[in-house]
């Protein structure tokens, strides 16, 4: 592929494989820059082994998963506590539904099977999976997904169903500086793209953005010179719900995906046009997942 982010500047605000993504960036011809949008991922000990225990002493009928991170973290918490064995038991005899590829790629890793997947890897599509199913007085867990999940949660008391939530880990601002950078170099015209590899990085960058009174001057940069790029749909989505009408993503919802859909979209003849597949056909009614 012809070096199509020549000379571009590419403001990368994940925390996690920024190294690698930057070494794509450059391989294309691009110049990254490590711009986190998004701290250090917390976990909450105490909370998560009460959430656990309460699984165990008294199992839901339906167990929701919506991402294969969360899974991941219950499983390590539930071997530390000796009772990944007792718990998976559980799993299998009840019903699960699951939220993204990732979700039921960990599933599998385990042999557990969800009976409900989404369509497309938002919450919607989860809902859409469900609505076949009856949930009217059953007792449903949802695994959360490091930010609070009120449609889904809504949606399902109000087919009737009563809810526990658990929330395995929980996304935090980073430093205030690092905000600061990337507002700058945005509105500055120092970078030509950002690539967002989730909504809370897309929160995050515009709650400091409103705090600073700039959140007009940085959605008129993001409308004109800088690209906003999306890792998939549902981070896109917080984008657009932004008002943000320019956002480029690829089809898969994969890191490498994102910078070679960026790399496209430059070698696209007049991209101030969005292109078919860069996101001009986003349903903004759903949630981030």
């Amino acid at each position: 592929m012809a070096k199509r982010l020549e000379g571009r500047r590419i403001a990368l605000t994940g925390p996690r494989r920024a190294q690698e993504l930057g070494k794509l960036v450059e391989n294309l011809g691009g110049i990254p820059l490590y711009r986190p949008a998004q701290g250090t991922v917390l976990l909450d000990d105490i909370d998560l082994r009460d959430g656990i225990v309460s699984w165990i002493q008294n199992p839901p009928e339906w167990s929701v998963f919506t991402t294969g991170m969360g899974l991941d973290a219950l499983f390590d918490m539930a071997e530390d506590m000796g009772v990944a064995e007792a718990w998976w038991e559980i799993l299998k005899n009840t019903s699960i539904a699951a939220r993204g590829y990732k979700t039921v790629n960990a599933l599998k890793r385990r042999k557990l099977t969800p009976l409900v997947r989404d369509d497309d890897g938002s919450v919607e599509g989860l809902i859409r999976g469900l609505e076949s199913h009856p949930l009217r007085d059953t007792s449903v867990v949802v695994q959360l997904h490091g930010d609070p999940a009120p449609r889904l949660i809504s949606w399902l008391e109000a087919q009737g169903a009563s809810c526990r939530e658990i929330l395995p880990y929980r996304h935090i601002a980073p430093p205030e500086e690092a905000l600061e950078q990337l507002l700058q170099d945005i509105l500055g015209g120092q970078v030509d793209a950002v690539a967002f590899t989730s909504g809370p990085q897309v929160r995050f960058l515009l709650e400091y953005a409103d705090k600073q009174g700039r959140r007009q001057a940085l959605l008129k940069a993001l409308h004109g010179p800088v690209v906003a790029l999306s890792v998939g749909r549902i981070t896109a989505q917080g984008l657009l719900e932004a008002g943000i009408q320019r956002v480029v993503w690829p089809a898969e919802e994969r890191m490498g995906s994102m910078i070679v859909e960026l790399a496209k979209f430059y070698s696209v003849e007049g991209n101030s046009v969005l292109p078919h597949g860069f996101g001009a056909e986003l349903d903004t009614a759903g949630n981030e997942g």
